[in-house]
């Protein structure tokens, strides 16, 4: 017996270092022009057949005599391929690791489920134990109010990317929908999980149930959006490629509204990887093209690299602005040992804790229960199953809505984090937990009368670096300033492309503050990162900034904790944001919700005057009433002075500093100037000249003081010579007294 342990271990290594070592697989990516009957041809003819569509024209090819994994290319194969004059493009799909985020537990709950007391109306045994959907208080996702106003997420549709889905799950089985479930692993529009003794493809039927589990039919437990349609995509259970990630991110997109992923790369604080580029075109496709234009919404799970110190900004997906990123908090509000903390994350949901906390309850494989889903992978289908109840709320909302309303809603409140910081706009964000716990019934109400933000702008700013050294032991500020940001005025993603070497990058940490004054940490070390690879223009971003301004110097500075000089090669900002502010909210917020760090929003009406001017407030003022001006947290009739009015929505800017009053930021805008300065108008513009340097611009004057400057430097000139002169004279003089004398002392 302990033999054939022995043997059926080393079989297992040696099989995992072959697996490793065999990156290509017999699957081609291919552009083809001409239509499917043309692909077709092409692909026959080569030995090839199509597997499936990835976009128009884009085909997922395989070959027939190419073994599933090999550790050369298939160049002979290639070759033939391209040579044809339809293909346009193609390339051998390598192997990607991709992990769940979640942890094995191998105690699954067997047997019939306990019948608990009935709570809350609904009668499914778990009910009562479902502590982050019932403990009320501002303690939990804030669900049943949502539900109390009859929303379930009824005709929202969320599909669950992972390893398969039991379809015929008694309590995922009514919610099934065959439109947004395929099995890119078997080829075939069946997502069941491949059963094995230790239930390694459960992953998917867990977060399935967490979003749309049947409420009320006194089966196991209630999922967030039990009105939503639910289906699967099986795609971690066999190879995974660019083309397989690529496909099952895009799959039905006009029907599915939200895509749920709880994996990504290894969490193993040592990698950095993202999305190939079939897969990026499908995110792009999507946030452009899904739901009829509107945009497929992203959730995805931070990571769990907590333990090995890893950061999700390394993360391409997470790190990506499509992507509604969200991590965990425990039970008792703790940041869990599993999470990563990074600066993408957007917001949080519950999940397990330690051994002393509960976890998350949900469906299981073989019909069954599990009160023990963990990770960040529990914590993703929450988010998702919030999302579809907006959705149903308002399914006029895009991508770009979601995530603003996310922002303004989460709640800070009871999360316990050593980083929570106030932004430039007045909210509380954390690198652990993003603007903090995600609010259901928040959502849903502000949903119902969200306004369309403003369309989406890019500004790129390249920084001079010029190959800046950074010390060993020591760490380098750079300053870039921001004038002008191309109709990006109100921030919403922030990106640093960085490229730098590093003999070691795990020793590198990157802050970036922004001129507001927000810093915010774009990679912290980690410790496993041994790779001399440093990054190469990787797009480290953050969400920190969300509402500032750009305008202003930001600063970047790298640390280097390592024995050895690394440079920074390269720094781009990257801007994302809108002209005008994401939302009127004066407009649009008719009735008193509650909003992100104890925001409250007072009724609109005549009344609301009488208890003050601002309508929004935190620690300071975020809104006024609509006839009010804001400048700095404070109301008043008219912009201050040093300030003008930016645009109709009342919000005052300052004047450039020499002005005291002004119709603009830049210093030909002024108005008026201080006491000391005067006005003065030149082609159009406006500037203060004080008015000393005023007398100085008079040609006269200019004249005049130039002429006196010169005598007087004349003067100066023919002084210092002729002090140069008596000088050199009295020398010689000196020096003939001098022999003089010894020559009368050597007569004597």
């Amino acid at each position: 017996m302990v033999a054939c342990s022995v043997l059926l271990l080393f079989w297992t290594l040696v099989s995992i270092k072959l697996t490793l070592g065999q990156d290509y697989t017999s699957q081609w990516a291919v552009h083809i022009e001409g239509g499917l009957k043309l692909a077709k041809q092409i692909s026959e003819k080569h030995g090839f057949h199509i597997i499936g569509e990835i976009f128009p024209d884009y085909y997922h090819l395989e070959h027939r005599h190419i073994s599933k994994r090999s550790a050369n290319p298939g160049l002979e194969y290639h070759e033939k391929l391209i040579s044809e004059q339809n293909v346009k493009w193609a390339k051998q799909q390598k192997l990607l690791i991709r992990s769940k985020r979640d942890f094995i537990a191998f105690n699954r709950d067997n047997g019939n489920p306990k019948r608990y007391s009935i709570k809350g109306g609904l009668n499914d045994p778990k009910w009562p134990k479902m502590w982050y959907l019932n403990r009320g208080r501002d303690i939990d996702m804030n669900v049943q109010g949502a539900w109390e106003e009859g929303i379930t997420g009824k005709g929202s549709v969320v599909t669950i990317l992972d390893d398969g889905l039991e379809k015929d799950h008694p309590d995922l089985v009514k919610n099934y929908d065959p439109l947004a479930s395929y099995d890119m692993n078997s080829k075939d529009e069946d997502p069941m999980p491949r059963y094995d003794q230790m239930d390694t493809n459960r992953h998917g039927t867990r977060c399935a149930g967490e979003v749309a589990a049947t409420a009320n039919n006194s089966m196991c437990s209630v999922g967030v959006a039990y009105g939503a349609s639910i289906g699967g995509v099986r795609m971690l259970d066999g190879d995974v490629t660019d083309a397989v990630e690529a496909r099952s991110l895009s799959l039905n997109s006009q029907h599915i509204h939200i895509y749920s992923a709880s994996w990504g790369p290894d969490d193993d604080g040592k990698t950095v990887d993202g999305p190939g580029e079939l897969a990026t075109r499908a995110f792009l496709e999507g946030i452009s093209k899904g739901r009829s234009g509107k945009g497929s919404i992203f959730v995805w799970a931070s990571g769990n690299g907590g333990r090995e110190h890893d950061n999700c900004n390394c993360d391409g997906y997470t790190n990506a602005i499509w992507t509604l990123s969200i991590s965990s908090a425990t039970q008792n509000g703790h940041v869990p040992w599993y999470s990563e903390a990074c600066s993408s994350t957007l917001a949080t949901t519950y999940s397990s804790g330690s051994n002393f906390e509960s976890q998350i309850i949900t469906t299981d494989l073989h019909h069954d229960c599990t009160n023990n889903h963990t990770g960040t992978s529990a914590s993703a289908p929450l988010a998702a199953g919030i999302v579809a109840l907006a959705l149903e709320a308002n399914n006029e909302l895009t991508w770009r809505d979601m995530q603003h309303i996310v922002v303004l809603t989460a709640r800070p409140t009871h999360l316990l984090a050593s980083d929570w910081v106030v932004n430039g706009v007045g909210r509380k964000v954390s690198h652990s937990f993003g603007y903090g716990l995600m609010d259901a019934t928040a959502m849903v109400r502000l949903a119902r009368r969200w306004k369309t933000v403003p369309a989406q702008h890019v500004c790129n700013i390249t920084a001079q670096v010029f190959d800046k050294p950074v010390p060993a032991r020591s760490s380098v500020t750079i300053h870039l300033l921001v004038k002008e940001c191309n109709r990006v005025n109100f921030l919403e993603h922030v990106q640093a492309k960085i490229s730098l070497s590093a003999n070691r990058r795990g020793d590198i940490k990157i802050d970036l503050t922004s001129p507001s004054g927000t810093r915010s940490t774009l990679l912290a070390p980690r410790t496993h990162d041994n790779s001399h690879a440093g990054f190469h223009v990787w797009p480290f971003m953050t969400v920190h900034m969300w509402g500032e301004r750009p305008f202003g110097v930001w600063q970047l500075t790298i640390h280097n904790e390592g024995k050895l000089l690394a440079t920074l090669t390269d720094w781009e900002m990257v801007f994302y944001g809108t002209i005008l502010p994401p939302t009127d909210v004066s407009q649009t917020l008719l009735t008193s919700i509650r909003v992100n760090n104890n925001i409250t929003v007072d009724e609109y009406s005549e009344n609301s005057i009488k208890s003050g001017n601002c309508r929004v407030t935190t620690t300071s003022c975020l809104e006024c009433l609509r006839e009010y001006k804001i400048y700095h947290g404070k109301c008043y009739d008219k912009c201050p002075p040093r300030t003008y009015q930016e645009n109709y929505y009342g919000l005052c800017a300052d004047c450039h500093y020499s002005c005291y009053k002004c119709n603009g930021p830049n210093d030909y805008q002024c108005t008026v100037c201080w006491e000391d300065a005067e006005l003065i108008h030149t082609l159009g513009q406006t500037f203060c000249y004080p008015k000393s340097i005023k007398r100085l611009l008079d040609d006269r004057t200019w004249h005049t003081y130039s002429t006196i400057l010169l005598i007087i430097n004349i003067i100066l000139l023919l002084v210092f010579f002729k002090c140069k002169f008596c000088m050199s004279n009295n020398n010689l003089t000196d020096i003939a007294n001098y022999r003089l004398a010894n020559q009368i002392d050597g007569d004597d």
